[in-house]
């Protein structure tokens, strides 16, 4: 007769492999041949992948169909930006939109005013070229073509510390190192556009946008005859880091048709009073004073508004383009509607309190700064699972999906080899970091979440393993 010891033993034991069954947190199961064979090929070990599939529509607590290390929490690199943009359409909504006041102090006679214009930036994350246009022309059509004073830029609303864009990757001048700003301008960035003119044995260089102050080269001379396209930036031996300058010292590849280069800028801080200032003078304006930082004075009225496009469509430029600074530009809109003043620490806050409302325990993420551009961000496999069902029976749900980029269609999965349109998922790489996750329609008709994770400092051959498991998952078994 067994005694009752060993009956206590048996039932601790069954008890602890019922809870196993039931909690994704502890379930394991086998990686697919396909997938492990494409791990070999890649020269990734397993444990450097976490994973974790589960139907759409199944209770955060049901069994997933594959988990592997899901419960480890990694560097998710820009699928972060899903816990961000998801956030932000429940908290603030799909129609949100920001706001940009525009105030005048003085008097408006004859064209002139004779006071200042003042810009307050409330984070409005697409205050693109059209759009500065279009509010420089609204300040016109208040009867001002002359300001006899400055036009004063408050970008108070974001308190946030100094920023060096070389920080992260020793990469200063691309526009994904860009920092948030309560007046983000064009992202702090221009494009140049090089269009060959092979009859004048040049490329002529079109700028996106005015900036005052700037020196920039209007052409530069093409390559000998029969050159290839190759690597086309190198070989215009461009200048950059003078602010108040663009110059390139070679030359440009005719076989490269016409290229555009987005470029961010040498002066961060200066970008927008730059903008602001060329933007107005294109049109015709004067100007006597400076275009400079400051606040709107108190009992000031604004003259107008801009409006930004709604949070969806940001979203979706956010989630399909993997935009960064507009990532960080909704995370701190997160604190700035709350507290009034943004900061990333109230944005984490933020963050804090409706991940725990809608998610209760499954693991919170370390989101740093919202935008996955982190060496410090971290989270689970399981944790963005139970978040990626939760979003599914939302009513933002089918803006969240709109906005991820399709596989093998559109955004940062337009080039992917897995199986077309099968598939909406948000991407994420970064050194030693490559991810998806999302959504992947089955054949059947079913929906399934898919989180796949790679950290591993070889993580930039994981591309085949992503696409197998996307594969694998839209195969019901």
């Amino acid at each position: 007769m067994p005694s009752l010891h060993f009956w206590r033993a048996v039932a601790a034991v069954a008890a602890v492999a019922l809870l196993c069954a039931l909690s994704p947190a502890r379930a394991q199961t086998p990686l697919p041949p396909e997938v492990e064979s494409a791990l070999a090929r890649a020269r990734l070990p397993g444990d450097a992948l976490s994973v974790l599939v589960a139907d759409a529509q199944a209770a955060p607590k049901a069994a997933p169909r594959l988990a592997h290390r899901a419960q480890v929490p990694v560097n998710p690199a820009s699928v972060m930006k899903l816990v961000t943009t998801y956030a932000a359409l429940e908290q603030l909504g799909p129609a949100y939109v920001w706001s940009t006041p525009v105030y005048i102090q003085g008097t408006v006679q004859d064209g002139s005013l004779r006071g200042s214009v003042y810009i307050q930036g409330q984070g409005d994350p697409k205050l693109v070229v059209e759009r500065l246009w279009q509010l420089m022309r609204r300040l016109q059509a208040q009867g001002i073509q002359v300001i006899v004073g400055d036009i004063v830029l408050d970008r108070t609303a974001f308190d946030v510390p100094a920023h060096d864009p070389a920080s992260f990757d020793g990469e200063p001048l691309r526009p994904y190192n860009a920092a948030p700003d309560a007046l983000l301008v064009n992202y702090k960035s221009q494009a140049m556009t090089f269009v060959p003119d092979a009859a004048a044995g040049l490329a002529r260089i079109q700028y996106d946008l005015p900036l005052a102050g700037v020196q920039r080269q209007a052409t530069v001379a093409l390559a000998a005859p029969g050159a290839e396209c190759g690597d086309w930036r190198a070989a215009l031996r461009a200048e950059l880091s003078d602010p108040a300058k663009v110059a390139f010292q070679g030359v440009y590849p005719a076989a490269c048709g016409e290229r555009a280069w987005p470029v961010a800028t040498a002066d961060p801080d200066g970008f927008a009073a730059r903008a602001v200032e060329g933007m107005w003078r294109e049109l015709g304006g004067k100007l006597t004073g400076s275009v400079r930082n400051g606040k709107v004075p108190a009992g000031l009225k604004p003259a107008f508004v801009a409006t930004s496009p709604a949070l969806a469509e940001v979203v979706r430029d956010v989630n399909k383009y993997s935009n960064n600074v507009m990532a960080q530009q909704l995370f701190l809109t997160l604190a700035l509607k709350k507290n009034g003043t943004a900061t990333f620490d109230g944005a984490r806050e933020a963050l804090r309190q409706w991940w725990q409302a809608r998610m209760g325990d499954a693991d919170l993420p370390v989101a740093d700064n919202g935008a996955g551009l982190s060496r410090d961000a971290r989270l689970t496999a399981q944790a963005l699972a139970r978040m990626l069902q939760t979003a599914w029976q939302s009513p933002v749900m089918p803006e969240l999906l709109a906005s991820l980029p399709v596989a093998g269609v559109d955004g940062t999965l337009r080039r992917s080899q897995s199986r077309a349109g099968a598939a909406h998922l948000k991407t994420g790489s970064l050194r030693d970091v490559m991810a998806v996750a999302g959504y992947v329609h089955a054949a059947s008709g079913r929906r399934y979440v898919l989180v796949a994770i790679v950290n591993h400092a070889n993580a930039g051959a994981a591309r085949p393993v992503l696409d197998s498991l996307i594969d694998w998952t839209a195969r019901d078994q």
